[in-house]
């Protein structure tokens, strides 16, 4: 089992040392071996888990070029960005972007969107949940379109119009698509058609393995090796910040068992630089040991 951080709160030091923090979290965590960094993509901190919305939060992509200037390893992507923040086109063109200025290490994570107050905060259409689902489906086949050296002709769908999707420079290798939520009918049906990993919402190793007992009915239906998908969760890391790895790698086993390849921890409220060094990169080696 690998080991990703997902950099979601950005309050532990002042915005002015905030450059000097970030850079200098991703450059221990990339050289401890840490697989995965990710940024949340929204316009105000999440209310909904308990932050106010003034809290600081950085655009993105912007952060994640900033990241890859300080890494060399890590896959770099979004979790996830939401599919109304962007137009499709420009969305793979941002990607394919950071995937050439990573040296090939950009991933695309996607959603639904969820957030309607930030939406209506800065006067960005926040459509009907089936016309949201509607448009992942056709964002994830324009940005396959884009990176595709053979194709670069229209797409058109119910919602986009392209009448060239030109892509230069293309990414060096095509980014992972990674499809984010766990609702059954729609979400995983999306991850079952076009997702290259998925990331699940689960506490307990019962929920994961319904989850993907779900994917798999997908896969099949629609003609898919369900190994061919990357499953990826979500995790605190509550032992960690203790400084028992063994009790987390004893947490972890049996998400390891159902086939969950990486795990991706949240930081707490501290220093992400300190989070990183004391508590996730000491777990990075046994939790290989995982398989």
């Amino acid at each position: 089992m690998r080991v990703g951080i997902h950099l979601m709160r950005f309050d532990s030091v002042t915005p002015a040392d905030l450059r000097g923090e970030l850079a200098r979290t991703v450059e221990t965590a990339d050289a401890g071996g840490v697989a995965w960094i990710s940024v949340m993509d929204h316009y105000f901190q999440m209310m909904r888990a308990g932050f106010p919305a003034q809290d600081p939060m950085l655009e993105a992509y912007t952060t994640l070029g900033y990241l890859a200037g300080h890494t060399e390893r890590a896959e770099l992507g979004v979790l996830v960005t939401g599919v109304t923040y962007r137009y499709p086109g420009l969305l793979a063109k941002i990607v394919a972007t950071l995937d050439v200025l990573s040296g090939g290490r950009a991933a695309l994570g996607i959603g639904a969107a969820w957030y309607e107050e930030e939406h209506a905060a800065l006067g960005v259409p926040f459509p009907p949940l089936s016309e949201r689902f509607e448009r992942l489906e056709e964002t994830v086949q324009i940005a396959r379109q884009m990176w595709d050296p053979s194709d670069e002709g229209p797409y058109t769908g119910r919602y986009y119009q392209l009448d060239r999707t030109l892509c230069s420079p293309l990414p060096l290798h095509r980014p992972e698509i990674m499809i984010g939520g766990s609702g059954e009918k729609k979400t995983l049906r999306l991850v079952a058609q076009y997702g290259d990993a998925c990331n699940l919402f689960g506490a307990t190793p019962d929920e994961v393995a319904h989850k993907l007992e779900v994917l798999r009915g997908h896969c099949a239906d629609v003609g898919r090796d369900p190994a061919e998908i990357r499953v990826t969760v979500l995790n605190a890391g509550d032992e960690l910040l203790n400084g028992d790895v063994d009790g987390f790698v004893e947490t972890m086993r049996p998400f390891a068992d159902l086939g969950v390849e990486t795990v991706i921890l949240r930081p707490p409220a501290t220093s992400l630089h300190a989070w990183v060094r004391d508590a996730v990169v000491p777990a990075v080696e046994p939790l290989s040991e995982l398989g």
